[in-house]
């Protein structure tokens, strides 16, 4: 059994100030952060800066994807919680941090609030000067465009202006969605190291549910010679095969995690020269940057990799969180917006093979194998097996559903009641379940019931 708790969470505190598109001026704090938090981690090539100075992230918050509906009816991909007290772009800019990477913009659109709001408060602290950011970059219309971001090319080519600011070499280009960890210094070594001008990550493992960013014909150099955007049913015939090309050396096809290292002037060169009215990376630019002659690479990346783009995808994560994802490296920790909420009450609760998040009111039940989010209430004799609650945003008490129930007709609080059952179930944050509900699946693998 995990339980999580917010002392495990390094917190960032006394904060001034945070980084916005209108505000690049010198900041000023009280408070000297420690480099506990931003190692120096350079580089063996001895001509390029270390990572902080030298590459900036570009983390795109999510589009709009039908398969994670309703979870993304009123949040972003990025912003969808996960593994009880943390979102889903948390484990990508954790990885930054982590790699030294300190220069990290965000780009958001769809359903941005709740995203740019976790991102502002979770990790203001963290621009303790010029150097170091995580700067929110909301999409925005002008007299030069007047449309919104038509896809992550055209929204990195209108965002080059603020990307501009600092003389980086590298720009790594990262979706907010996934989860994994990874080590960013040795894909921008490798990078370097081969001389490239973009560095594709690869996945060494394909599965069935890896089809998300492409596949790469990759030779025996590591070289990518070819990039296509197939449908799910060509990717798992295609997957990790071998070929003989005409010149006699063989290659296989590896999919793409869609994780991009660009050099900073051929990121200028295809998007202002080349390629001036593609919209898309994966499916434009670097087809096209490999139609131009530039050198493309490939890093393999044999770990832990999930593209949480769907609902059974989100579902398989979470149990994942329980098996084997850890989240307790002192080495690689993973940073989230800090809260100041109580331990979870327990009251003869039994628990096994489950994560359990801060606040939570848990009272003589039964949890299997699953997810319970912050804030969550649990009621007398509850069963809850292999299943995601999401949490709530408030505590609710009887005397406020009374109170509210004269207003609004509210005759459940925000939990789950007594007698209820929930087995291979999403329930949503801030869902109302009565007593004695039963929602049950007796399906195959991860289709699951919604709530």
């Amino acid at each position: 059994m995990q339980i999580s708790s917010s002392s495990f969470i390094t917190r960032f505190t006394n904060l001034h100030m945070v980084r916005s598109t209108s505000d690049h001026h010198q900041w000023r704090h009280n408070y000297n952060l420690k480099q506990l938090f931003i190692p120096n981690l350079s580089v063996s090539n001895s001509q390029h800066l270390p990572l902080n100075q030298s590459v900036a992230a570009i983390v795109f918050g999510g589009g709009s994807d039908s398969e994670l509906y309703p979870l993304t009816k009123t949040r972003s991909k990025g912003a969808i919680p996960i593994a009880a007290n943390y979102r889903l772009i948390d484990a990508v800019i954790s990885n930054c941090i982590n790699s030294g990477i300190t220069k990290i913009y965000a780009i958001t659109q769809f359903n941005s609030t709740s995203l740019n709001s976790h991102l502002s408060k979770a990790y203001s602290g963290f621009g303790l000067g010029k150097d170091r950011f995580v700067e929110v970059i909301a999409a925005y219309q002008s007299l030069e465009d007047q449309g919104w971001f038509q896809g992550t090319a055209d929204a990195i080519r209108r965002c080059l202006w603020v990307f501009e600011e600092f003389p980086v070499t590298e720009f790594l280009v990262l979706p907010g969605h996934h989860l994994y960890k990874m080590d960013y210094k040795m894909l921008i070594e490798d990078h370097r190291r081969s001389r490239a001008d973009i560095t594709i990550v690869g996945l060494s493992s394909v599965t069935d549910h890896d089809f998300g960013f492409g596949f790469m014909e990759v030779d025996s150099t590591n070289a990518v010679t070819r990039f296509t955007i197939k449908g799910q049913q060509d990717l798992i015939s295609v997957a990790n095969r071998t070929a003989t090309r005409s010149d006699g050396t063989s290659s296989c096809s590896v999919p793409s995690a869609g994780i991009y290292v660009i050099g900073r002037e051929q990121m200028v060169k295809l998007l202002r020269e080349c390629l001036i009215k593609s919209k898309d990376l994966a499916s434009e630019i670097i087809p096209g940057a490999i139609s131009e002659g530039m050198k493309v690479k490939a890093h393999m990346f044999d770990g832990y990799w999930e593209d949480v783009r769907s609902i059974g995808a989100y579902y398989r994560a979470n149990m994942e969180s329980i098996k084997s994802y850890r989240f307790y490296d002192r080495q690689c920790p993973l940073y989230t917006m800090p809260r100041c909420l109580p331990p979870s009450s327990m009251s003869v609760a039994v628990i096994t093979n489950s994560i359990i998040g801060d606040g939570c009111i848990l009272d003589k039940c039964v949890i299997r194998g699953s997810v319970v989010g912050m804030r969550t209430r649990i009621a007398d004799e509850v069963i809850v097996e292999d299943s995601i609650i999401v949490g709530s945003d408030i505590y609710e008490m009887e005397e406020d559903v009374r109170r509210k129930g004269k207003e609004k007709k509210i005759e459940i609080r925000i939990g789950i009641g007594e007698k209820s059952r929930i087995r291979r179930a999403i329930v949503d944050k801030n869902a109302r379940i009565g007593k004695n509900v039963m929602v049950t699946t007796w399906i195959s693998t991860y289709k699951i019931q919604f709530l």
